[in-house]
């Protein structure tokens, strides 16, 4: 049994998200012959090109006003601790904890006038477009990660087309675009198991695959609703995972060059998912830190905003140096904004009326602000820019169009977005 687990994150109301996923790949029941070489050969006939895209999720909603849209002549109890600088491209202004962003400022674009958040903490939004509870009554809405291994497949065999290196859940998980296309979520003790047990041989291996053939009619016979041979396509994907070496020395970062590992800093993850994109996959999603931020939220952030900053400055160089920055998006953001005005405990509280979000990469144009806030950071007041408008823009430069149907578990055809127009700004 294959046994790759997600992370582990808790927010202001108690919620513990840790998920993790099971591969049956050596049991009778969760893998067929017929189903590996199926995948495999799908894999090959789809990986022509190479798109590809980095989520950054800020779990528990990162305070707008403390990073992206400081406001310096706002009211105290509005405008905070921080100052803000001025990045390389005119009016484009940054946190004072962002020098490294600030000074890449040309290679990222950032939109201050974000609405329609949800009062929910979940990544089912920026993920997919719709919250945690609309997705699941429209039957289980597939996260973009889903949606790009649905209609691309891998660029390979040996590498899956979605990694999650924030486990899996509403939002990040395949959902209707069916179990084939979950998340590999390989972090934690699950990078273990990514190595062939030493008691069996690639040939015992083999001779298990074999084994699982003979079982085929009987699976068929009981299994009417396709559950199952997608699980065994996901399944092969752990096969090939298992015998190949490229998924695991991408997620090995000690064949990085040491000074490059200095350049990203504590979060380290943010380099993985650069060298799994390199290596092939088309979609890593990301989370880093604690932003709920209730209570102390100065304190707080003084210690983790140099971390995110140099993490996101050296995976924006990154990118532009290795050729990668036309091909690979990035985006950076939480599932709302925080409060405004500074509640008593020094902290800020959950904001659904406006946020910002940080883009970078994907042959998009950079070096701009997109939108603004009133004076106080309380809503949008220009250019209101919608959650699903930025995700339409980012399949704009994957190569997807938003208008694209699947069909739900019931046979409904369910567009990827209902607001299909990207952000004319960033084309």
């Amino acid at each position: 049994m294959l046994t790759i687990y997600g992370g582990k994150q808790r927010f202001c109301g108690g919620i513990s998200r840790r998920n993790f996923l099971q591969i049956g790949a050596l049991t009778l029941g969760g893998l067929t012959l017929p189903g590996l070489l199926r995948a495999s050969a799908q894999a090959g006939e789809k990986g022509s090109s190479h798109k590809s895209i980095i989520m950054v999720y800020l779990p528990g909603g990162p305070s707008h006003m403390d990073t992206y849209d400081l406001k310096p002549n706002a009211p105290a109890e509005y405008r905070g601790e921080f100052k803000a600088i001025s990045g390389n491209v005119p009016g484009m202004d940054f946190c004072e904890l962002f020098p490294r962003q600030a000074a890449n400022a040309d290679k990222l674009t950032i939109v201050r006038s974000v609405i329609g958040a949800v009062s929910e903490h979940a990544p089912a939004l920026l993920m997919s477009g719709y919250g945690e509870s609309v997705g699941k009554a429209q039957g289980g809405r597939p996260g973009l990660g889903a949606i790009l291994s649905k209609l691309k497949g891998a660029t390979d065999p040996r590498i899956p087309p979605y990694v999650s290196l924030m486990g899996n859940g509403t939002g990040l998980d395949s959902g209707y675009a069916g179990v084939a296309h979950r998340p590999f979520t390989p972090d934690g003790p699950g990078l273990d198991n990514l190595a062939l047990n030493a008691s069996v041989s690639l040939n015992r291996l083999g001779d298990r695959k074999t084994l699982l053939s003979d079982f085929d009619r009987f699976r068929n016979e009981a299994d009417r609703t396709g559950v199952m041979s997608g699980m065994d396509s996901f399944a092969a994907r752990a096969f090939e995972m298992i015998t190949a070496p490229k998924t695991r020395n991408a997620l090995d970062l000690t064949r990085e060059d040491p000074r490059t590992r200095d350049r990203y800093g504590s979060a380290t993850q943010f380099l993985t998912a650069r060298r799994l994109v390199e290596a092939g996959v088309r979609c890593v999603t990301l989370s880093v830190g604690s932003w709920d931020t209730h209570g102390n939220n100065f304190g707080h952030l003084r210690n983790q905003l140099p971390v995110v900053d140099q993490a996101i400055a050296a995976l924006v160089e990154d990118l532009h140096a290795r050729g990668m920055d036309r091909d690979c998006s990035v985006v950076v953001w939480g599932e709302f904004g925080r409060t405004p005005r500074i509640n008593s405990g020094a902290g800020r509280d959950h904001w659904e009326p406006v946020m910002s979000a940080l883009i970078a990469g994907g042959g998009l144009k950079m070096g701009q602000v997109i939108g603004s806030t009133n004076a106080n950071g309380e809503v949008a007041k220009d250019r209101p820019v919608s959650v699903q408008q930025i995700l339409a823009t980012l399949y704009h430069g994957l190569g997807v169009d938003p208008a694209t149907t699947l069909n739900s578990a019931s046979g409904r055809p369910m567009y990827l977005l209902d607001e299909r127009t990207p952000i004319s700004e960033m084309i």
